[in-house]
C-alpha cells in the first residue's frame, strides 16, 4: 500500500532530530497562497477567455484522408517552384496546403524526398499531357504531328508555370539536385526533343551545320516566357496570356514561324 505522506528529510526536524511527515496535501495547501498572491489563479479565466476568442489556425485536413498525401505533394510543387528548394520550408508547405506538419515526415520521411516525389509528378504529369516525347518522335514525322506536339506542350506550361519556374530554379544551380532531375527527366526529354528538332531543321530546310541544341532551348523558351511572366505581359500591355484564345494563338505563332502554316496541329 502506498502511503499518502512522504518523508522530507531535512525539512521540519524534531528536537530529537527525528524527521517529521509532511502530508502531500498540506504541501499543496502551503503552495496555494504563493499562486494567489503571483497573479496565476486569477487569470486562468482571462487566459482561457483568450484561447477561446484568439485568432484560429487554418483547418486542417484529416491525415486519414487519402487524398491528403497527393495535396502535399502537388502544394509543395508550387512552394518549391515560387521560393525554391531552401526557401520553401516544411512548415511552409504544411501551412500552405492546410495539414499538419507531422505529416510530411510521416508520408514522405524528409524534405528531400518530398521534392524529389513533386519533381517524379510534374514530369509524370507532363508525359500525360503531351504523350510520351520518345513515342512522339517517329522515324519520318508529318508536320501535322510534330504541330500536335507543340500544341500540346504550349498547353501544358500554361496550365502549370510553376513546371517551369522549378526547372528554371533549378537548371541555374549546379549542385545535386540538378544533377538528379536532368539525369532521371530532363537528359530523356532533351534527347528526344533535340531529335525532334533535329528532324524540323530538314523539314524547314535549316542548314545542317546548326546544332538542334539551340533550336530546343529558343523553342523551350519560346513556349514558357510569355506564361511564367504573365503578370508582367499583363501590366505592359494590358493583354492576358493565359486565357484560352490566347494561349492558342501563342501556339499557333509558334507553329507559324516553323512551318509558315498556324493552322497545323489543331484538334478540329
Amino acid at each position: 500500500m502506498v502511503p499518502d505522506t512522504v518523508a522530507a528529510e531535512g525539512d521540519g526536524l524534531t528536537g530529537s532530530g527525528e524527521p517529521s511527515y509532511i502530508s502531500l496535501f498540506d504541501r499543496i495547501n502551503d503552495f496555494w497562497p504563493s499562486l494567489t498572491r503571483r497573479g496565476h489563479i486569477e487569470r486562468i479565466p482571462e487566459m482561457a477567455a483568450r484561447a477561446a476568442t484568439g485568432p484560429k489556425a487554418p483547418p486542417m485536413l484529416d491525415g486519414g484522408d487519402p487524398s491528403t498525401r497527393e495535396h502535399i505533394v502537388q502544394t509543395a510543387l508550387k512552394c518549391f517552384s515560387r521560393s525554391g528548394f531552401e526557401g520553401a520550408s516544411t512548415r511552409t508547405i504544411a501551412t500552405t496546403a492546410g495539414v499538419n506538419q507531422g505529416l510530411i515526415p510521416y508520408y514522405f520521411g524528409t524534405k528531400q524526398a518530398l521534392w524529389r516525389e513533386a519533381v517524379d509528378q510534374a514530369f509524370a504529369e507532363l508525359h500525360s499531357a503531351i504523350g510520351m516525347m520518345e513515342g512522339a518522335v517517329t522515324a519520318n514525322p508529318t508536320k501535322e504531328a510534330i504541330a500536335g506536339v507543340i500544341r500540346r506542350y504550349v498547353s501544358f506550361v500554361a496550365a502549370n508555370p510553376e513546371f517551369v519556374l522549378m526547372m528554371n530554379e533549378e537548371g541555374k544551380r549546379d549542385g545535386a539536385r540538378m544533377q538528379w532531375i536532368v539525369d532521371r527527366h530532363v537528359r530523356p526529354v532533351f534527347e528526344s526533343l533535340s531529335e525532334l528538332f533535329g528532324r524540323v531543321g530538314a523539314t524547314i530546310d535549316l542548314p545542317k551545320t546548326l546544332d538542334p541544341i539551340h533550336l530546343t532551348y529558343i523553342f523551350a523558351g519560346a513556349v514558357a516566357t510569355i506564361f511564367h511572366q504573365a503578370p508582367e505581359c499583363r501590366r505592359v500591355s494590358g493583354y492576358d496570356p493565359m486565357e484560352e484564345s490566347a494561349i492558342e494563338a501563342h501556339a499557333d505563332t509558334l507553329i507559324h514561324l516553323m512551318f509558315g502554316d498556324a493552322t497545323l496541329g489543331r484538334a478540329d
